[in-house]
């Protein structure tokens, strides 16, 4: 993890790095899961998702913007890093920012075959709730399938 990483609320000046974050990283989400066809950038995803109805922090490194979360007070429901950063610890400090500012466990709902994402929530003491198939949020013309995990506070993290 980036030493001088530091999590901090949301600013408007965030706004085209957010973009940039969730539109790479989500296309590459999409690639292991529910196909590309299922795309949509940030500007249309924010819209129809309702990423502000929820809370909004950004991972700062350096001065720049290497990722982003929203939650909620039972709901992790964005997490998004930039790729050149993968691997780095930014997701998870951006997990455990989540899970240690909601009152309550969270829920979080990850696409079959993002692999990556399920071993980092499990790794941080999520455990899988259930199996739901569905259609894409915000883009309902898109089957997917998810594991829905809830984050549970005795399980010990590392």
């Amino acid at each position: 993890m980036p030493t001088n990483l530091l999590v901090r609320p949301y600013r408007d000046t965030d706004w085209g790095r957010l973009c940039v974050i969730h539109d790479a990283a989500r296309l590459d989400e999409l690639r292991q899961s529910a196909g590309v066809a299922a795309f949509l950038p940030l500007t249309q995803a924010a819209e129809n998702e309702g990423l502000f109805d929820y809370t909004v922090c950004v991972a700062e490194a350096d001065g720049r913007v290497d990722g982003f979360v929203a939650f909620s007070d039972d709901e992790l429901a964005w997490l998004y890093v930039d790729p050149a950063c993968y691997r780095r610890g930014i997701g998870r400090a951006l997990v455990r920012h989540a899970v240690n500012s909601a009152p309550g466990p969270l829920t979080v709902e990850v696409l079959e075959g993002n692999e990556a994402a399920l071993r980092l929530y499990l790794d941080e003491g999520f455990r899988q709730l259930r199996r739901v198939e569905g259609r894409m949020a915000g883009n309902d013309a898109f089957p997917a399938v998810a594991r829905v995990l809830r984050h549970m506070p005795s399980v010990s993290r590392a």
